[in-house]
Order: C-alpha cells, then sequence, then structure tokens
C-alpha cells in the first residue's frame, strides 16, 4: 500500500514555458504554401486569421516559450494534471508491463483542449478580437474554446461536424452553457456549407468542411479571427505542458518510459505528451520507441501521402506540407469524431518522414473493447479518441505478457467519455461497425491533391 497510484504536482510546478520541438530538429519542416503564388507564406497573409502573437509561435525556431501569468493563471482551474499508475489494469491483463497514464480529463471542459484554447484566447483578446470562429469534431475542441472565451469576455461561433453534432447533442449543449453559437456543419451559413450541401445535402461533414466555413466567417470580418485546435504548430506547441509535467512526475518515480503511445488525429494530443520526450531522446537522455495510433477509417500516417494539401476542403488555407488523404476526403462517421480529419500536422509529417516516431492504425471496435476494458478496471470511461492509444498500450502489455518484459509503457488520456455514452451502449448492443477503406477512394481523393 505504500506504493502511489498517483503522483501529483503542487500548483508551482505548472510549467512556465512551453517546448518548441522546432528548434531542436535536424532538418527544419517544409513551410506553408501561399494557395495563389506557391510560395511560401508570410506573417502578412496569416494576418486576416490569427493574432501576431500566435502567428510568431507560429513561425518561432526559439527552444522555450514563456507562458503569461494571466495564462498560467486559468491553467491553475486543472494543471498540473495527474499522473496515474495502471496497477488494476495490469492485473487484469496479468501483464508484467508497467503502465502509466497522463489524465486530461480534469479540465473545465474534460479534454486535453483548453491547454491551447486558453492561450489562444487570451492572445487574440489582447488585440482586440471581439469573437473567435472555429471548427470542432467531436465537441471537445469547441466546448474548449467555449469555455476559455468565455475567460475574456469574446465571443465564439462553432461549426461542429455534423455526423458528431447529431451523435454527441450534449457537447453542443456544453458549448451553449459556455456562451458559444453552434452549427452543424455542412450549414447553410456560408458559402462553403452551401456548395456542400448542394452537391450531397444528406452530408454528415467533416474537419475539412467545418474549417472551411469557419474560415470564411472569420476572414470576412477585421473583428473576427479563427482559432484551431490542432494541426498548426502554435497548438502542438500549448499542449507541451503535458509532457513536461509528465517527465517530472516519472522522476519522482524513478521510471523512464520505454513506449510513449499517443491517439493522433490533427497531432495535438500526441505532440503535447511526446515532444518533451522526444527533446530528451534527441539529447541522448533517453531512448523511449514512441508511437502514434490513427484510426483505420482515416489514416492518413499509415495510408497518406506526404504533400502539399489544402488544410480544408473549400481550399481557404494555406497549402501545407503533410500526410494527407486529400482535401477532398470525407471519413466514414466514427465516433472517434476528433480524428476524423484528412491530414496529419505538418510538423509531425515532417518528423515521421525522419523516422523520430512510429504508427499504427486501429478499427474502432477494438478501440471501444479497449475503453471498456480500461473503464471496468481503473474506472474512467475514455472519450472515442483516446481508446485508440489504449487498444495499443493494452495490445503491447500483452506482448509483454507473453515476453515477460517488464516495460515501462506511457500514454495520454486525453478526455473522458461522458458526453460519448450513447457511442458506448452502441458498442454493448454488438451495434458498431468497422469501416474498411478501399484503396480506389483513397486514389480518387489523392488524385485532386493540388499541382506544387
Amino acid at each position: 500500500m505504500s506504493k502511489p497510484t498517483k503522483v501529483l504536482l503542487d500548483e508551482s510546478r505548472i510549467p512556465r514555458a512551453w517546448y518548441n520541438i522546432a528548434a531542436d530538429l535536424p532538418a527544419p519542416a517544409p513551410p506553408p504554401l501561399h494557395p495563389g503564388t506557391r510560395l511560401p507564406v508570410g506573417a502578412d497573409d496569416l494576418a486576416p486569421l490569427f493574432p501576431a502573437s500566435l502567428i510568431a509561435q507560429e513561425m518561432s525556431s526559439e527552444r522555450y516559450i514563456a507562458i503569461p501569468d494571466d495564462v498560467v493563471d486559468v491553467y491553475r482551474l486543472w494543471r498540473p494534471t495527474p499522473l496515474v499508475r495502471a496497477r488494476r489494469l495490469e492485473r487484469a491483463l496479468g501483464t508484467p508491463a508497467r503502465i502509466y497514464y497522463k489524465y486530461e480529463g480534469g479540465s473545465p471542459s474534460g479534454s486535453h483542449k483548453p491547454n491551447t484554447a486558453v492561450p489562444q484566447a487570451y492572445y487574440n483578446a489582447q488585440e482586440g478580437t471581439r469573437k473567435l470562429t472555429t471548427e470542432t469534431g467531436a465537441g471537445q475542441w469547441g466546448s474548449a474554446l467555449a469555455f476559455a472565451c468565455a475567460q475574456y469576455d469574446m465571443e465564439c461561433e462553432v461549426w461542429m461536424v455534423r455526423a458528431s453534432y447529431d451523435q454527441k447533442p450534449y457537447r453542443r449543449s456544453l458549448m451553449g452553457v459556455y456562451g458559444a453559437t453552434v452549427h452543424a456543419s455542412p450549414s447553410q451559413v456560408t458559402e462553403a456549407g452551401r456548395g456542400v450541401l448542394a452537391a450531397e445535402p444528406d452530408s454528415s461533414g467533416s474537419l475539412g468542411i467545418a474549417i472551411s466555413e469557419a474560415v470564411e466567417v472569420a476572414a470576412a470580418s477585421p473583428d473576427t479571427r479563427y482559432a484551431l485546435g490542432s494541426v498548426l504548430s502554435h497548438v502542438l506547441l500549448h499542449q507541451t505542458v503535458i509532457g513536461e509535467e509528465a517527465i517530472e512526475q516519472l522522476a519522482v518515480l524513478g521510471e523512464t518510459p520505454d513506449l510513449i503511445v499517443g491517439c493522433a488525429g490533427g497531432g495535438s494530443n500526441f505532440a503535447g505528451l511526446s515532444f518533451p520526450f522526444l527533446r530528451e531522446k534527441l539529447a541522448g537522455r533517453m531512448d523511449p520507441v514512441v508511437r502514434a495510433v490513427e484510426p483505420a477509417a482515416c489514416p492518413s500516417l499509415t495510408r497518406g501521402t506526404y504533400a502539399y494539401d489544402f488544410g480544408d476542403t473549400a481550399g481557404f488555407t494555406p497549402l501545407l506540407k503533410m500526410h494527407t488523404l486529400g482535401h477532398g476526403f470525407i471519413p466514414d462517421p466514427i465516433h472517434a469524431g476528433g480524428l476524423r480529419y484528412h491530414g496529419m500536422s505538418p510538423l509531425l509529417s515532417h518528423m515521421y518522414e525522419l523516422g523520430m516516431f512510429e504508427a499504427v492504425a486501429k478499427d474502432q471496435t477494438e478501440c471501444f473493447e479497449a475503453g471498456v476494458r480500461f473503464a471496468r478496471a481503473e474506472g474512467i470511461v475514455p472519450a472515442p479518441e483516446p481508446t485508440h492509444a489504449l487498444a495499443e498500450v493494452v495490445a503491447e502489455a500483452l506482448r509483454c505478457k507473453e515476453s515477460g518484459e517488464p516495460k515501462v509503457i506511457l500514454t495520454a488520456l486525453c478526455g473522458h467519455g461522458h458526453f460519448d455514452l450513447a457511442a458506448y451502449d452502441r458498442y454493448l448492443r454488438g451495434e458498431m461497425q468497422d469501416f474498411a477503406i478501399p484503396q480506389e477512394r483513397l486514389d480518387a481523393a489523392l488524385a485532386a491533391l493540388p499541382a506544387v
């Protein structure tokens, strides 16, 4: 009983700087390109959408960027987050592996997303922004930004992917509680949405379509800007508080991870956990294997192409060099709405090309099986997104059972699944299905990549 189940840090240990892995990469990532000129974008090109402070972070090569005191003050509502030893899961699996998870579900909106929503809202408020627009897949990002906007007295307008809008009504209710206006995407509010609905009235939507709608509205108003919950480098930067805390917490226990596993859609949760550890690996202080897990229904890393593509469906964004399934690819309506994005973060895509981490894809039934297994052992119902990482954690722990290896496995439980019980209900009733993507469907989407 003397062995700790969780490691809690005092509020004074909240990180005071975000870690920028771009400073330590062996080669810089390819720059985003202007869709008209095909030349690298500059700060002026991004100014209609983002405040100057975030643009500077996006382009920064500084290793550490100080976190403003006002942001730290809001972080105190839930940070530092606990590092938990999953002893009961270990016993249930009969594995010699030691499993740890960083639990981000205790934030106000129930996930890791406020780690970047709060600074994005802060910097926008500092520059006089009146309203932020955004997209959301599962609703975690939309509810986080709605909460953050409430902290700085700004309006928030959210386009929620139709599949999740229908599946998760209480996520949109939470956004409303925080004061946000929420539209199902594609919507009749924007030209981009109306165009999709004209071609496909029953469209289940996608993050790419929702991004197009949010960008369209933001670009049309001088006092409105756009906020993104993943993909871009400044978003990944803000999430590194997860990994920085985890390094300190594992050190308290005298542990060093052998394997780090994170779910990956656009990449913010995975990057937030892994980047500080990859810094230590690059410096020769530890040598963990780092593994991203994505949905088999939206496998940008494992089946996509590394190429320049638009970040949205309508082609409003700069061209990003990333692993992509094609900006016109509409993923099937899996329950992990936060992972239904056609591309991967350009920074992570570059690092994947450099061989800095591995990637695997999982079907959703395997993921929900792992989520139920975890819930029955550890008591927390995971959001569908981190069940992808948990599925790989379980698989690795069972491999350790066979080999006898006492590996230390670390993952990020990036959000709770209290708004996702309808999905768990479908799984428990045996009604959940997996979606196989024929290669010809991917080929058709990739054939429409822009020429660069």
